[in-house]
């Protein structure tokens, strides 16, 4: 086995948007938790497994506004380019 099937793969960073509220979208093998997120409305594991796939939702997204899908979870100081930062490398 190799040191990257090794590597803890847990994420909590909505890879669409960035949203992270700290709970796992992807658990530490990987596997996706299809959780919806609040803020673009991307359920993990449905559509965002390649980059290219990532990249049209996001631009998607962004082209529409990068609207809140439950503004209840927006905080009062949000700002789209620091979510956006959240984004991990990989995914961006």
């Amino acid at each position: 086995m190799s040191v990257e099937d090794k590597k803890d793969k847990t994420e909590t960073v909505c890879r669409i948007c960035g949203y992270d509220d700290g709970e796992e979208v992807f658990d530490e093998y990987g596997v996706p938790r299809y959780v919806i997120c609040p803020c673009c409305y991307n359920e993990s594991g449905i559509g965002d497994t390649t980059v290219s796939q990532v990249r049209e939702l996001r631009g998607y997204w962004v082209a529409r506004g990068a609207k809140w899908h439950d503004p209840k979870f927006r905080p009062a100081e949000w700002d789209l380019l620091e979510q956006l930062a959240n984004i991990p490398p990989d995914w961006r």
